[in-house]
């Protein structure tokens, strides 16, 4: 009986498994035929991103912001229902060419695309809805509401979203967010369903960087003004707070606008993809190396060969033939640019000991700056080099640096011998910055002093700001020809304001200025006062910070503040205010002394009285802001 029991058990748990490992696979099966099936089925599946995050200037300006807009599209199922539909859409879209639509989407299997991120007004988008062969997605577009301003850096984006140049590519994880799947399959009479995968609650990210929309504005306008005045291929400047590393300003011009065109060398940032070689400013670097290793004072003397000094086979000349120096102490050799004693001083230090200093300043490596495609510059790997070598190395020939490389370079002298990266993004705890001491707080005030004299005293002149103390460096380096040897210049100016609380160092360079001279005195120098005289006279507390001992306050040079943008505005003419933030706006209105009603939020997208209409005394302007669309 007992073993009858355990033979009925047995079997009935045989059965069971059997069962059981045919349903399993049963499910498999017809699992594998669903997917087969939803595949086959499958007309259309995408990936849709939540709306991109901000990019923000450092006091919270918004430089590039969504906007909705919308993309139609078709599943041919109805060819003659698909026609009809097009032509009622033709009358309320009339560009679109119905024709060519309908023919591609007869020869497409899955789905076509009608118009791809357009803007579509509510009530067509209602009268969308009616229609049946004819679908459309809700998308998420970019819009830089400054136009120009900062576009190098901030970049811009594909038709899909994604980043494809400056801090839009480098961070498009960040700003787009976790995607959402979205899936179009055909049920059993043709008909195409919309599936959505599990919505991820992963926001995009916002990103502020360090750079300042008004002094940008500043930046960018003088560099235009003098790319222009000087008919140069283009030019470059920067401005970095020494301390933090922080990128207050930075633009080539020509420039572009990513809202109309992202195509052409005009959308490159050359200030740090590009090297070039620096000239005279990099002399400073050997006198600092010098100086580091107690090799010269100030007041050390070179003969300075009467402007020519045979190396090898070769004669080195100073930059102008006029210059016809003899004996010049260091101080001299720096304020006066001379060649040939940046070359004695160099031959004494020699190129081991230079090498090693240019090291510490991270010549020839990228100071890796959050931006795509920087370069390292070109420098030497050799442990030693020829006389030649090391005389034309000496001032800035023969080896190529970046804009960026130079500005950090020149900080370590204003902040007090400390390389601090340079960066893109705002700075949240200055206590965290980090700072390698590369040369002694001695040498580097030592520097300051010698290129303040450079200002006051010798070629760095004309970079003059009343009321503040300048050290600063003139260049006037040679281009390397395509086919061999040197043809143009590039004219540069680098310094920065001593007697201030938090200084920043600016350098501007002008490349191949074809009219009204060359050299870095005459072309880059006045550049650099524009911009550094708009920050400083900007700041509030400029009676506190300036050297202004015995002097009225009321003597002070007036200076208009300018803000973002390049548009032009004239007392009692109402201005064009489309598509500027609330910010620029109330500046604006305020310099007119105009009062104003504002309604909604993001940019401006309506005004009353329009531009360029004369304003009344009493008048008062209207503003209407972008709707919540604008996220």
């Amino acid at each position: 009986m007992k073993s009858k029991v355990i033979f009925i058990f047995t079997t009935l748990t045989l059965l069971y498994v059997v069962i059981a490992v045919k349903a399993f696979y049963i499910q498999v099966i017809n699992k594998e035929k669903l997917i087969a099936y939803s595949e086959s089925q499958t007309v259309r599946e995408t990936k849709v991103y939540p709306k991109r995050g901000y990019i923000l200037d450092r006091n919270e300006n918004p430089l590039a912001i969504n906007i909705q807009q919308y993309s139609l599209f078709t599943f041919v199922k109805d060819e003659k229902n698909l026609a009809i539909e097009l032509k009622k859409l033709k009358a309320i879209l009339p560009r679109l060419n119905t024709v060519k639509i309908l023919k591609d989407a007869k020869k497409r299997k899955k789905f076509t695309w009608i118009a791809r991120k357009i803007n579509l007004k509510k009530e067509t988008v209602e009268k969308l809805k009616d229609f049946n062969s004819i679908y459309y997605e809700v998308n998420s577009s970019r819009l830089y509401p400054n136009h120009s301003l900062m576009s190098q850096i901030i970049g811009f984006v594909g038709i899909d979203n994604h980043g494809l140049s400056g801090v839009e590519y480098l961070f498009d994880k960040e700003l787009q967010g976790e995607p959402e799947m979205r899936k179009y399959i055909r049920d059993a009479k043709g008909r195409p369903i919309k599936y959505k995968s599990a919505k991820i609650e992963t926001k995009a990210e916002d990103i502020t960087l360090s750079l300042d929309k008004d002094i940008q504005a500043v930046l960018e306008e003088n560099l235009k003004a003098g790319v222009e005045k000087f008919e140069a291929t283009m030019g470059g400047a920067a401005v970095m707070d020494a301390f933090t590393g922080e990128i207050l300003a930075m633009a080539n011009y020509p420039t572009f606008d990513p809202n109309v065109s992202t195509s052409g060398k005009k959308t490159k940032l050359s200030y740090i993809t590009d090297p070039f070689e620096p000239g005279s400013i990099f002399k400073t670097l050997t006198i600092a190396s010098a100086l580091e290793n107690n090799l010269i004072t100030e007041e050390t003397s070179y003969y300075c060969e009467r402007g020519k000094y045979k190396v090898g086979n070769h004669y080195i000349s100073e930059s102008d033939n006029k210059h016809t120096y003899e004996w010049l102490t260091v101080n001299d050799i720096l304020k006066y640019s001379s060649n040939i004693g940046t070359t004695k001083i160099a031959f004494d230090l020699t190129y081991p000991a230079l090498k090693k200093t240019l090291d510490k300043f991270n010549i020839g490596n990228k100071t890796d700056i959050e931006f795509p495609g920087e370069s390292r510059g070109i420098s030497d790997k050799e442990k030693n080099v020829t006389p030649l070598r090391l005389s034309n190395i000496s001032f800035g020939q023969g080896i190529a640096t970046t804009g960026v490389q130079m500005l950090a370079a020149y900080s370590v002298f204003a902040n007090g011998g400390y390389y601090v990266k340079p960066t893109l993004l705002k700075v949240r705890d200055i206590e965290k910055v980090e700072k390698k001491r590369i040369i002694s707080e001695k040498t580097a005030k030592r520097i300051t002093k010698m290129l303040v004299a450079a200002v006051e005293e010798g070629t760095g002149e004309n970079a003059k700001v009343k009321h503040f103390t300048i050290a600063g460096k003139t260049s006037t380096a040679q281009k390397p020809s395509p086919s061999g040897g040197y043809e143009g210049y590039i004219s540069g100016f680098i310094g920065y304001p001593v007697n201030v609380k938090n200084r920043f160092v600016v350098f501007v360079y002008i490349d191949n200025p074809q009219k009204g001279g060359y050299y870095g005195s005459v072309v880059a120098a006045p550049i650099f006062k524009n911009i550094t005289k708009n920050i400083l006279f900007k700041n509030k507390s400029i009676n506190q910070i300036a050297n202004t001992e015995n002097v009225k306050s009321n003597t002070l040079d007036h200076l208009h503040i300018k803000y973002s943008g390049n548009r032009k505005f004239e007392t009692g003419i109402m201005p064009n205010l489309i598509g500027l933030d609330k910010s620029s706006i109330s500046n604006t209105l305020r310099r007119l002394e105009v009062d104003y009603d504002q309604r909604g939020f993001g940019i401006a997208v309506e005004q009353f009285p329009s531009a360029g209409t004369r304003l009344l005394p009493g008048s008062k302007v209207k503003i209407r802001f972008s709707p919540p669309k604008y996220d």
